[in-house]
């Protein structure tokens, strides 16, 4: 077969159709980049997606925070961390010196009315939500350089959370489903609406990637039967809005999710990314029961990287890669992100390697 450009392999990766190598894109912690660029790996003026030939590329266009207008306060600064309350009225500590996760500190939204009151009525589908110019510019970009592109973005589940925190989402789940059903189809109607109005001034993209971190170690935040009463709706709905387009939809969830499964795929989801080892997800065993219905994305340990160990690299590659290749449904990843602790060298092997053994 003829090589591919990004943009016919990640399509027909997504649908499972032959291709001439399995794609390859990745996902790096904010300061990886400078460090190569520092050692002389990567030019000044390169970005990662062309040194290493990603297949494709994403744009984040919306600002779903609920006040747009409010100017995040600063409560607390230490050297190592700033205290901060954000537009959706939470208040999160992050450190300073390095990428993490917020920790969640208090949130105005705890319960039902606190959401009806001050949160709901600020979610409307307004221009100034979306970054038009970044849209149009990652597009321009990608069919420049033949890649695939996909708008991305958080549904219901990461967008309800940064509202009331995990604690206050998950007990509402329990003790109040009927406030988080609403939470999860507000958010879903807002993104399908806030869609249509990008993807009628600026074209649709080639496909959708929703991010939600749905699970934890070896559990999904949630019952499989909360899955199905609370979430899934809004998830049927957005990808089914997304399916009425024409495109393919990718779903990312760091965390054990696999009881969730069943349902993700009946919701329509076309490929599950990033398929977390730490967590216990399996991508062998997704690929042996989800496989001809999923195409998949990762799932490969990025614990290995960063301890620059090229044996477990190239064992879990050749383990992998020779099964999850044969239905073309497999882009090459780690199951998180690649930080500055991992060399240039180790990252170049994992690429050269995967795509030696990814190649048909």
């Amino acid at each position: 077969m003829q090589p591919m450009t990004g943009v016919e392999r990640i399509g027909n990766i997504l649908r499972r159709q032959p291709v001439d190598r399995i794609g390859l894109y990745e996902h790096f912690w904010g300061d990886t980049l400078k460090v190569w660029q520092d050692q002389g790996h990567v030019r000044p003026d390169e970005d990662l997606a062309l040194h290493f030939g990603f297949d494709m590329s994403t744009c984040w266009a919306f600002n779903m925070v609920a006040r747009l207008d409010f100017v995040p306060e600063v409560l607390e600064e230490t050297e190592e961390t700033v205290l901060t309350r954000d537009g959706n009225g939470a208040v999160l500590r992050r450190h300073k010196l390095h990428s993490s996760t917020p920790e969640h500190v208090d949130f105005e939204v705890k319960e039902r009315p606190a959401w009806e009151a001050g949160i709901k009525p600020m979610l409307k589908p307004e221009p100034r939500r979306i970054n038009f110019e970044a849209y149009r510019h990652a597009k321009e970009e990608c069919r420049k350089h033949q890649r695939f592109f996909c708008w991305s973005g958080v549904n219901s589940f990461e967008l309800m959370h940064p509202v009331c925190g995990h604690e206050y989402m998950l007990m509402g789940m329990a003790l109040d489903p009927g406030w988080v059903r609403d939470m999860a189809d507000t958010y879903a109607e807002l993104t399908i609406n806030l869609m249509e109005m990008l993807f009628a001034q600026e074209g649709k993209p080639d496909g959708i990637w929703f991010y939600e971190d749905m699970g934890f170690k070896e559990r999904p935040f949630m019952s499989p039967d909360m899955y199905r009463e609370l979430l899934k709706p809004a998830h049927t709905r957005t990808i089914d809005y997304a399916h009425s387009l024409g495109l393919p939809v990718i779903m990312h969830s760091c965390g054990f999710i696999e009881p969730l499964l069943a349902d993700m795929v009946e919701a329509g989801i076309d490929c599950l990314q990033v398929i977390e080892v730490k967590a216990g997800m399996d991508l062998l065993r997704i690929h042996r029961n989800f496989g001809d219905r999923l195409s998949l994305f990762g799932g490969m340990d990025a614990r290995n990287l960063v301890a620059n160990d090229r044996d477990a690299i190239r064992r879990e590659l050749a383990e992998k890669i020779p099964a999850v290749r044969g239905n073309c449904g497999y882009i090459l990843h780690s199951d998180h992100s690649i930080p500055t602790t991992t060399e240039y060298q180790t990252y170049r092997y994992f690429v050269d390697e995967g795509l030696r053994l990814g190649s048909y």
